[in-house]
């Protein structure tokens, strides 16, 4: 008789273990953009089609664009750490004061591309910044590329632009940079850019080239300033992919391991290297409507470096008053997210002497 409950006990325990290998698990994931950007048709769909065919269908998204699932974009952090949804991707900066070290990567001059910064964005977390992330799963970490100046109807060209223009910023340290500049910043998520300018609320935003597309930011702006390709940008926004970690730490193990395999470094190297192409691309458009876009030249690039230099010495001071070592994190936010120069290829025939 004993023999026949522990028979029955076992078949009940394989039965449970063979339904939950064979459960779909569909997961939320919520993000701030229109669902044409190209993070939601060229990143999030395609690695939620690879989710899908590696686990013969048994691991799903259903993908919420431009805050669907209500709130706004700073409340993205807690959604997914509440179960609002499973996973979501936001800027860490958009939650003033909860994620201070990540912000090294925001100040003047960090960011030179989106593929070098994001990589350098990964590295920093996991050396840095683990513990301000311990509440969520970390799915990927990326930077938007650094931003441009899109003004309205007044040309820019140098430091002396700036002043008395109201600009759109996305996070703390950019709108720092604004005022140091001379200019106003105004807080506003990327939805709200473009109504703001064509009514006049601002003259205009330092964003990504990235969002000017999906919002229709190149139908309000008739001028842009940037520091150019290859050069460090004048601020930027760093972006992470988190997810709920009672959800993560609730799925079979076999979907934690194709889960895993298709992201960290490989899904934040991913988006880095398509929202470069983005950037490039937006760029190419954008010039061929008819708008200007200003390069800041070589002189007027020290000018700029010298202007905004007190907002990172006041950054290392006020976090490293928190307990930080605000020097070395600088540092390593400057040394991690310079790009490597390609090696020269090598001959394809011997050199003569």
């Amino acid at each position: 008789m004993k023999f026949a409950k522990q028979l029955s006990m076992f078949a009940l325990l394989c039965s449970a273990a063979a339904a939950q290998a064979q459960q779909v698990v569909t997961l939320k994931v919520s993000h701030f953009l229109p669902p044409v950007a190209a993070f939601q048709t060229k990143v999030l769909q395609p690695w939620c089609d690879t989710l899908d065919a590696e686990s013969k269908g048994r691991l799903k998204c259903q993908i919420y664009p431009a805050m669907q699932l209500g709130g706004t974009p700073p409340q993205l952090v807690d959604q997914v750490k509440n179960g609002v949804a499973d996973i979501a991707w936001t800027a860490p900066s958009y939650s003033a004061g909860r994620f201070p070290a990540i912000e090294a990567l925001e100040l003047p001059f960090v960011i030179t591309d989106s593929l070098s910064s994001s990589r350098a964005a990964w590295e920093f977390v996991n050396k840095f910044a683990a513990k301000e992330f311990e509440a969520y799963k970390v799915l990927a970490i990326q930077t938007d590329g650094g931003v441009t100046l899109h003004v309205g109807d007044k040309e820019v060209k140098n430091v002396a632009g700036f002043k008395g223009l109201k600009v759109r910023a996305s996070n703390r340290l950019m709108s720092k940079t604004v005022a140091a500049l001379g200019g106003t910043p105004v807080s506003m998520p990327p939805a709200q850019m473009t109504e703001a300018i064509s009514k006049g609320v601002v003259d205009g935003a330092v964003s990504s080239w990235e969002v000017v597309l999906p919002t229709k930011l190149d139908e309000v702006t008739k001028f842009h300033l940037e520091t150019g390709a290859g050069r460090p940008q004048l601020s930027g926004t760093v972006l992470i992919l988190l997810m709920n970690k009672q959800k993560y730490d609730g799925l079979p193990a076999d979907l934690k391991a194709i889960l895993d395999k298709n992201s960290g470094l490989v899904l934040s190297e991913a988006l880095g290297r398509v929202f470069d192409e983005t950037i490039n691309s937006t760029r190419v458009k954008v010039l061929k409507s008819g708008a200007k876009v200003n390069l800041i030249s070589n002189e007027d690039l020290e000018v700029f470096k010298k202007t905004v230099a007190p907002v990172e010495e006041e950054w290392i001071k006020e976090i490293s008053a928190k307990g930080y070592d605000g020097k070395a994190l600088a540092e390593a936010a400057h040394r991690l997210a310079t790009p490597v120069a390609a090696a020269p290829a090598a001959p394809t025939k011997p050199t003569k002497k």
